[in-house]
């Protein structure tokens, strides 16, 4: 097979999520398996070029993995005629102007979500994007997870009937970062002023989830809460917690079907997963985490009767049934990875795009000002 490279300036690979699932189990990944086939006699193959401010951090990461190219100059690296797609997972503060430069120099871009703090300027670089008429995506991870494709799969087949309703819960304990318990996310999501908050996080998984799978999201009502207001940032040093940790969403599908969402960094989980979605339709129900999917027929559904009096003798989680797999698991970063490239080098069909991600944007900004207004409000439809 004949082999093309692909160089990709990587954009912060030294966050958690960056490094994690976007450099080792995606990009590295497809490395470790000779290259991505692209069914046509090509093995394509990604070669990384770390980008970051941390230079130290980055030849270690580059040592670990054996990569040769790293660098603290973007402009230079965007300036490299070699590098054909520019990746950001940089804190969201700085994606805005790295986007633009990379647009500007003519790159393909792909990039973590938000695509911007303010709507605007998430609109304004999907406009951009456009004019430039260069390939762009952004991560819509969730929609590649197992038992989220086993949910699709039964809304293309009608399994629902009519949907009636989305129900989802989301979150887990996120610890303070005293009493020896780190905390297992960064102390910027939890300072507004650094972009922070759980509504700038999750809105945008939860506005694509919704508009891919049930339809466009026409109205958002949201309440926001700060529930631990002092936490401890990774040097040990309290810090006063500006942002919100928790979101209660309320959202009006198009075909009038309606999505209740929780979000939360300060719940313990009484779940199977830390993220499930119950579908109810006229036809049958269906409870959706990131690996599994249960489902109950009308036919199968039971009868239950209220009697506060006695203990019910019900089995109702033993009453539904599970889907099966489609085979092993892949990774959903690396998933979208592949088809993002396949995008880029052979124009296969692609529509995560920076609109998309506008859209996004647009849900979190609505939401925020949901809560500050105290009421609900229309989604206007996004377009160029």
């Amino acid at each position: 097979m004949e082999r093309r490279t692909i160089k990709i300036a990587m954009n912060g690979v030294t966050g958690r999520m960056g490094y994690r699932q976007h450099l080792v189990r995606s990009v590295l990944t497809l490395r470790e398996r000779g290259g991505l086939d692209l069914g046509d006699g090509t093995l394509l193959w990604p070669e990384p070029v770390l980008v970051g401010r941390r230079e130290a951090a980055l030849r270690a990461i580059a040592g670990r993995h054996g990569l040769e190219h790293v660098s603290t100059d973007l402009e230079a690296v965007l300036a490299d005629p070699e590098v054909e797609v520019y990746f950001d997972a940089q804190v969201t503060g700085a994606r805005e102007a790295a986007l633009r430069s990379a647009l500007a120099a003519g790159k393909h871009v792909y990039c973590e979500k938000p695509t911007a703090s303010r709507f605007p300027a998430a609109l304004e670089l999907a406009r951009l994007a456009a004019a430039a008429g260069v390939k762009h995506g952004v991560v819509q991870d969730k929609l590649f997870l197992p038992g989220l494709l086993k949910l699709r799969r039964l809304v293309e087949d009608g399994f629902f009937g009519q949907v009636l309703s989305v129900r989802g819960e989301f979150g887990y304990w996120v610890f303070e970062g005293d009493d020896g318990q780190p905390a297992q996310r960064p102390s910027w999501n939890y300072r507004a002023q650094d972009g922070g908050g759980i509504v700038a996080d999750m809105f945008p998984h939860w506005e694509y989830l919704l508009h891919e799978l049930f339809g466009r999201v026409r109205t958002v009502q949201a309440l926001t809460r700060t529930h631990i207001g002092r936490r401890w940032d990774e040097e040990g040093e309290p810090y006063e917690a500006t942002a919100e940790d928790a979101v209660y969403g309320t959202f009006e599908l198009e075909g009038g079907a309606v999505a209740q969402i929780n979000s939360s960094w300060a719940v313990r989980v009484h779940r199977d997963e830390l993220v499930e979605f119950q579908v109810d339709g006229t036809h049958g129900s269906a409870v959706a985490g990131l690996r599994n999917c249960r489902v109950q027929q009308r036919a199968a559904t039971p009868r239950p009767v209220w009697d506060p009096d006695r203990p019910s003798a019900e089995p109702f989680r033993a009453q539904w049934r599970k889907v099966p797999d489609d085979g092993p698991p892949a990774n959903g970063f690396r998933t979208q990875w592949e088809l993002f490239l396949r995008h880029v080098v052979r124009d296969e069909p692609w529509r995560w795009d920076l609109l998309a991600g506008a859209r996004g944007v647009q849900l979190a900004s609505l939401g925020l000002r949901s809560c500050a207004e105290g009421r609900r409000l229309p989604v206007p439809e996004v377009a160029l």
